[in-house]
């Protein structure tokens, strides 16, 4: 689960930059716009991602 969301907040972080820098939303150009209900969902599972990782930040390391 935590690599699945490492890689999802990496893709939402590269439509941001891409937004950023271009004013390019890729996740709107290959689901149908913003208000699309996939896009929606992409933005969401991405959101959700993202709050997972914070969890990330406070596990302590252990390599087993």
């Amino acid at each position: 689960m935590d690599r699945l969301s490492l890689v999802l907040v990496i893709i939402g972080a590269l439509n941001w930059l891409l937004v950023g820098l271009f004013q390019f939303d890729l996740v709107a150009t290959l689901f149908g716009g913003q208000d699309a209900v996939l896009s929606r969902i992409i933005y969401t599972i991405v959101g959700l991602a993202g709050l997972w990782s914070i969890s990330l930040l406070f596990r302590d390391r252990h390599n087993v």
